[in-house]
């Protein structure tokens, strides 16, 4: 087994969970004060924004407009954000941000074909740090990292359905 198979179980079972609508979490099943539906309540409630950093936020933007196909919905001096897919891909500028950085987690981005979202982002320039695999169950997924350092996978999952906003 590769080491991407074991490394991506544990963000497809928990895209899995935070799938589940929030009124399956009942006050029976949830511990006390942690149900998705009380106020104020510390449970998730599912994937909201992947920030990554850039020394140059212009820059970023573009190449992201250009991977999106569309602009930023906020753009502003101290940070970009993309709504993609009702999840935001949000860019902060670091002037310290080094060009290659160790992976601290990585959020994979659905897409209806892996092979050809890889493509693209290698030809935007994109560097191929993982290549497609197929890490079971027709569960297909690589990572890439973009010109600004940030490791970015993108996930053909045909299990995992995201609630339409």
């Amino acid at each position: 087994m590769h080491t991407i198979a074991l490394s991506v179980i544990p963000v497809v079972l928990a895209l899995v969970a935070c799938a589940a609508p929030e009124s399956a979490a009942t006050p029976e099943k949830a511990p006390p004060g942690m149900s998705a539906t009380t106020p104020g309540s510390a449970a998730f409630r599912g994937l909201r924004t992947a920030k990554y950093t850039a020394r140059n936020l212009a820059e970023a933007r573009d190449w992201y407009a250009r991977v999106l196909g569309f602009p930023p919905y906020f753009d502003e001096p101290f940070y970009v954000g993309f709504n993609v897919g009702g999840y935001e891909l949000g860019i902060v500028p670091d002037e310290n941000a080094a060009a290659v950085r160790p992976e601290a987690g990585v959020a994979y981005w659905g897409v209806a074909n892996v092979d050809s979202a890889h493509a693209r982002l290698i030809e935007l320039g994109a560097v191929g740090v993982e290549p497609v695999e197929d890490v079971g169950g027709g569960i297909r997924v690589a990572t890439v990292r973009d010109p600004f350092g940030n490791l970015v996978g993108v996930i053909e999952n045909p299990f995992f359905k995201a609630e339409e906003p």
